[in-house]
């Protein structure tokens, strides 16, 4: 194996979803850094990569998403694995999977399994057929994701005034989801249904996405992990080379700022250090 520079880390697997690039909460800047720092022999996107619901109806697109998927495909053509399981808001992409496309060497496919280095055996898939609220009731899933929308661009005037408090940032979505008990048991009967699946594939485990909540915890004898997003968490799973997984904060282990305006320039190149935008916190 070649010797990396010392700024690159290398993990066996790193799994992302729910980046929604093509909106503007999407943490592009965030995700194109860790892509530039990190190296992987196989990189799962586990759905809502793009965000065909938001940009139906408006366009939004700046240097870093093009940035992001530009060190995707670099990755594929420098021999990573590359994964693409579509979600809910990239679903345009599911019309493809019959056909079993690859694209710019990105494997198109419904779901995956995925066995770690110490031999465990993990279903991976986005998460939103077991969303009842998304299978049924579309409109309700559209109407929440219009409310999502909003609470991010409230979040960023409120943690303006945390900041002028001293105080840490935080993120409303998150918090509300924490608070409000029907979300609670939403969340819990979604992490359920998950790992039910897993056990009955015989499996013996799953990562998602899906619900924007970072989540490592073994239900019913399986290992339910959700890597999380690229909007209000910026998170990851990785496998290291013995198979032992961790979520990784990036916004927090590097301390970045949420808060900071974000730079219209092209983002900065690996040897050029960090692009504009990405500023301690």
């Amino acid at each position: 194996m070649a010797v990396l520079p010392v700024d690159l880390e290398h993990y066996r697997s790193v799994f992302i979803s729910d980046v929604h690039l093509g909106t503007r909460g999407s943490r592009a800047e965030f995700l194109a850094d860790f892509l530039r720092r990190v190296r992987c022999d196989k990189l799962y996107l586990v759905g809502d990569i793009v965000d065909g619901w938001r940009l139906r109806k408006s366009w939004y697109w700046d240097a870093f998403h093009d940035e992001v998927l530009r060190l995707i495909l670099k990755a594929a053509r420098n021999g990573t694995e590359v994964v693409y399981i579509p979600g809910n808001h990239d679903e345009m992409f599911r019309a493809w999977l019959p056909m079993g496309l690859e694209i710019g060497g990105i494997k198109l496919r419904e779901d995956a399994v995925h066995e770690t280095a110490d031999g465990r055996r993990f279903l991976v898939m986005h998460g939103d057929a077991f969303d009842s609220v998304v299978r049924y009731a579309r409109f309700l899933a559209i109407l929440g994701d219009h409310a999502y929308t909003a609470s991010l661009a409230v979040n960023r005037w409120v943690n303006l005034v945390r900041r002028r408090m001293g105080l840490p940032y935080r993120s409303l979505s998150a918090w509300l989801k924490r608070q409000v008990k029907g979300a609670v048991m939403a969340i819990d009967r979604f992490e359920t249904a998950l790992a039910a699946e897993a056990l009955r594939r015989g499996v013996d485990g799953v990562v998602c996405g899906h619900i924007h909540h970072a989540e490592m915890r073994e239900i019913g004898g399986v290992l339910y992990v959700n890597d999380g997003d690229w909007v209000e968490s910026c998170t990851a799973l990785v496998e290291h080379e013995d198979g032992r997984l961790e979520l990784i904060d990036w916004a927090e282990r590097n301390r970045l700022s949420f808060l900071a305006g974000r730079s219209t320039a092209r983002p900065a190149a690996r040897n050029e250090g960090p692009a504009p935008a990405i500023v301690p916190a």
